[in-house]
């Protein structure tokens, strides 16, 4: 019976063996011959990089093409600046997928306040994008020529309704597909909702967004650069100064600003058609916390946060509204403020002059990759990023309280908070708010108020319990 008993335990572990032996050489060649395979998972479960921030060519691993009846053509064109154009992008690859249609490579927008004449390819790697997602979903970069002259002049245009759930889209746009074989979307911005969507759609919009839109290479190398030479003077945050001339004609936010400027950025947003609110009442969006902070404020605020002087601060943003005065206090206060402009000879930067979207691009790049980013108005560059480095391991992101802080601050600029007290309520404000793992705030009756999937994407980020961040928080 001892002889019996033995044997079997030998037999049972030489079985366990031989399945441990299997399952390792499976996994093996699983990885060898497809390793999208690990491209797909969150960062959390890849190995980290010099710089995860850049996507690496993954030409070699190009997935397998998902075969489909196709029930018709998805035509878009986008609008707004480019990290809303992004986000809308991702959103319309996914209803692209999720109702079996060929999506036409996106138009951009060209005819906002920036008048930037950029092509998709001019910023995005047109063959990554289609080749990274041809396991899900078919992307063209033209309509058929059959097709296109059919539908010249009888393309039926619309725009979907914001914030909609995938039903929507089922049942009202796929029907119409059909009949029509083309469809083209004219708007394209916040026309997804950020919650109760299939898991499956949510990741699939993190796999757009984190993999499929990759930067032109021309991009990534400047971008690449730029990161290079802040790494290498150290520890460097980037601080999103949303100051320029469309931002406050278009929030009507003029505190700080002469009479003669604040009359100049009414008269702005007056002339412009798509910017519908007109009257405002500046004083009463700022005390509600509605304004970007101003770069005077935005200094006290960062001597408030213990950032040193000789910190390192990259501004990630376009030209800053009456600069010379208004960047004053800023720069005597901080002695290493540096941009694309003062980094870059004007030979590297030539190429995307003229362009906002290509240089939003590389702004964009710096500041996944900041040790620290802080942005004094929560746009749609502050929401993407945010997510970005939330994928990338939580990277530590200050989401500023602004309308805590202009409290605080006019309590200081009347002597009533003293220094300290003034530094000490700031740090608590924000002691908690750097990034962290949360839940997003879903309001479903109010959409545009609860957190934005983008700056959230908690359905694609890994379990911290289980899966500590690559990076330190």
């Amino acid at each position: 019976m001892v002889t019996m008993a033995a044997n079997f335990a030998r037999g049972r572990l030489k079985s366990w063996v031989v399945r441990l032996c299997t399952s390792i050489l499976l996994w093996t060649c699983l990885m060898q011959f497809n390793p999208q395979f690990l491209h797909k998972c969150p960062p959390c479960f890849t190995p980290p990089s010099h710089f995860i921030g850049f996507n690496e060519s993954s030409d070699l691993s190009l997935p397998v093409k998902r075969m489909y009846k196709s029930n018709g053509y998805l035509k878009l064109s986008c609008n707004g600046g480019l990290n809303q154009m992004r986000a809308a992008i991702c959103d319309m690859v996914t209803i692209a997928k999720f109702l079996n249609l060929t999506l036409v490579v996106p138009e951009l927008d060209k005819t906002s306040f920036w008048a930037d004449s950029s092509e998709f390819g001019d910023i995005f790697d047109v063959k990554h994008f289609i080749t990274s997602l041809q396991d899900e979903v078919r992307i063209v970069k033209e309509l058929p020529k059959k097709l296109s002259k059919r539908a010249h002049g009888k393309l039926l245009s619309m725009s979907p309704i914001s914030w909609s759930s995938e039903k929507y889209y089922l049942k009202q746009i796929l029907p119409l597909i059909r009949k029509h074989k083309v469809v083209h979307f004219s708007k394209t911005d916040a026309r997804l909702a950020n919650n109760a969507l299939p898991l499956e759609l949510q990741k699939f919009r993190c796999r757009v967004n984190y993999n499929a839109l990759k930067f032109t290479p021309q991009i990534e190398k400047l971008g690449k650069k730029l990161v290079n030479i802040l790494q290498g003077n150290g520890f460097f945050i980037v601080l999103h100064l949303r100051y320029e001339m469309d931002m406050l004609a278009f929030s009507g936010c003029t505190w700080g600003c002469t009479d003669a400027e604040a009359d100049e950025l009414t008269r702005m947003r007056y002339e412009y058609p798509w910017w519908k609110e007109k009257e405002i009442i500046s004083e009463q969006k700022r005390l509600e916390g509605l304004c970007p902070l101003t770069p005077e404020e935005t200094a006290l605020v960062l001597k408030a946060l213990n950032f040193q002087n000789n910190t390192q601060i990259y501004i990630a943003a376009g030209k800053i509204y009456k600069g010379e005065r208004r960047m004053t206090p800023l720069h005597a206060m901080y002695t290493k403020i540096v941009s694309k402009e003062t980094l870059l000879s004007p030979a590297d930067l030539k190429p995307f002059q003229n362009h906002s979207s290509q240089m939003a691009a590389l702004d964009y790049l710096v500041s996944i990759a900041s040790d620290v980013f802080i942005p004094t108005y929560y746009g749609n560059m502050a929401k993407l990023v945010e997510g970005h480095r939330r994928y990338l391991g939580f990277r530590k992101t200050i989401s500023l309280d602004r309308r805590r802080l202009v409290e605080l601050i006019d309590m200081y600029g009347n002597g009533s908070l003293q220094w300290d007290e003034f530094a000490r309520r700031v740090r608590k404000i924000h002691k908690n708010q750097i990034g962290a793992p949360a839940q997003r705030k879903v309001i479903a009756s109010k959409p545009k108020e609860e957190d934005y999937f983008y700056a959230n994407p908690q359905e694609c980020l890994c379990d911290l319990s289980k899966n500590p961040p690559l990076l330190p928080l």
